[in-house]
């Protein structure tokens, strides 16, 4: 049997260490509270089209193969990715409706539409990094 180089064996750590991030920080989003992880894991998985069983290997039993691994990362990202930008489309609804109570001059608005504008900007750069 042919040895994995360590090099290479750090690598397929880092990518599955960043996937079980980005899994993690959107099943703890989704989650209710005490006791609804697993059941947030499931409503990610369905809502990102990733199976539920990817979230579970990369809690509990990461993947070995390096192919496997690289198209788990990819598809974590572009999962992330997306929540991300519809985190920021609901932050410029909510923006839009309190434009509309307080008025457009107030300044607390105007410091939330520049962080969304922001929040974009790191996007578009992330999306454009990753393909």
């Amino acid at each position: 049997m042919k040895e994995v180089p360590a090099r290479a064996n750090e690598m397929s750590d880092a990518y599955l260490n960043q996937a079980a991030q980005w899994a993690d920080v959107m099943v703890s989003k989704e989650s209710r509270g005490s006791g609804d992880t697993e059941n947030a894991r499931h409503r990610v998985a369905a809502r990102v089209g990733i199976p539920y069983a990817t979230f579970f290997a990369l809690k509990w039993r990461k993947p070995k193969c390096p192919i496997r691994i690289r198209g788990i990362y990819e598809q974590m990202r572009d999962a992330y990715l997306r929540e991300c930008k519809r985190q920021v489309e609901r932050l410029e609804h909510e923006i839009a409706i309190t434009k509309a109570i307080a008025g457009a001059d107030d300044a607390d608005i105007a410091e939330a539409e520049a962080l969304v504008e922001a929040a974009k900007a790191s996007l578009s750069h992330d999306k454009a990094m990753a393909g």
